[in-house]
């Protein structure tokens, strides 16, 4: 396996170009690849489709896949202003590509191409087009235990005005991507960023994405009483933002984090109910959780702690992380290349992450969502 990457942040479009062709040619020396993913600043999207185009013609990659962003991943950098234009490619020996093109909207029934188990799915979608919520649910469905990363395009906040490309075609709707099988093993980190506050609680009346009761009584008279028992700092963590964890596996005997999937509290009603950006149901387990710089480092350092050597990543994260976030910047690559080396990273902060948690993949918010690509155990 060999796998390389190149940043440019020319403003020319022609000069960025030939900045990251001509570094992964002298990258991959006189063979090829076989797949490339290619991030676009909003200022160079126009030229993603032409891109993919000459990396196949010139024989370095047979598949691209790419999107535009609003910040870009590459070359141990995350380049949150101006143009910028990122290319990763990978020889993947022994490994089946199967190129996807996708277009789900909610009621549809069809998932698309990826049939069967097996394999490892990277998808780019549309945010305004692409239902990747109910896409994720059917895939689950039809293709259960298969693994799904990627990330929601983010350059544009208006419909049709994001860019995605597969093999030189240009699209601004649906989504894109790759299955991935055989040689390649891709392992999914995906940090949340939280940290669990008070003590697991069983939601007991529900009603669709409100959590009305826990441990039968109201649900904001449980959080008040959570919250008078923080200290200073956690009180205004919460102010900035109160978040609910479900756990994954309610056959635990306890709950950490990472055992957690992790939804917004949006608000509260006159009765005391809690609503989430997610359904909830009786019987699930939940515990209050808090997101800051601190808990999001510590997070992603825990789990890349426990990460194998790779030998590249694909890294997809929430646009308000970067310095919206942290107060230093690229912060999450830096942790990447801190914990796996100096492997080619690239990748794109997104409107919406994907990744799973549990065993289920789903579309998460605030979270840093890494593809580790290994090569695969006979």
């Amino acid at each position: 396996m060999k796998i390389a990457a190149a940043l440019s942040t020319a403003t020319n479009l022609s000069v960025a170009m030939t900045e990251v062709v001509e570094r992964i040619t002298e990258s991959l020396g006189s063979e090829g690849a076989d797949l490339a993913f290619a991030f676009a600043s909003a200022d160079h999207g126009v030229v993603l489709g032409r891109l993919a185009a000459d990396l196949m013609g010139r024989g370095l990659a047979r598949h691209v896949v790419g999107c535009t962003g609003e910040s870009i991943v590459g070359d141990g950098r995350e380049i949150e202003e101006g143009p910028a234009l990122s290319v990763w490619v990978a020889r993947l020996p022994g490994t089946t590509i199967e190129p996807l093109r996708l277009e789900f909207t909610p009621g549809d029934r069809e998932a698309g191409a990826t049939q069967g188990p097996g394999g490892t799915l990277l998808v780019l979608g549309d945010p305004f087009s692409f239902a990747a919520d109910g896409w994720l649910k059917r895939i689950q469905e039809v293709a259960p235990g298969v693994p799904v990363l990627g990330g929601m395009a983010s350059a544009s906040r208006v419909p049709g005005g994001n860019v995605l490309t597969l093999d030189g075609a240009e699209f601004s709707n649906g989504a894109v991507g790759v299955r991935l099988s055989g040689g390649v093993a891709i392992r999914a980190l995906v940090s949340q960023g939280c940290r669990p506050i008070g003590r697991p609680l069983l939601v007991t009346k529900a009603d669709r994405n409100l959590v009305v009761e826990l441990g039968r009584r109201p649900a904001l008279e449980v959080f008040r009483e959570v919250f008078e028992d923080l200290d200073d700092e956690d009180q205004e963590r919460v102010r900035l933002g109160l978040h609910l964890g479900v756990v994954t596996n309610e056959y635990q005997e306890s709950f950490t984090r990472g055992d957690f999937l992790v939804r917004n509290v949006v608000g509260a009603d006159d009765a005391g109910a809690l609503a989430l950006t997610d359904r909830v149901r009786v019987g699930q387990t939940v515990q209050f959780h808090v997101r800051d710089a601190a808990s999001a480092d510590e997070d992603l350092k825990t789990l890349l702690a426990d990460a194998p050597p790779a030998h590249g990543a694909l890294l997809f994260s929430c646009n308000g992380r970067g310095t919206r976030l942290f107060d230093v910047p690229d912060h999450d690559v830096s942790v990447l290349r801190e914990f796996l080396g100096d492997v080619p990273i690239a990748g794109f902060f997104a409107m919406g992450e994907i990744g799973p948690v549990g065993g289920l993949n789903y579309v998460h918010g605030f979270t840093a969502s890494v593809a580790l690509f290994h090569e695969a155990t006979p």
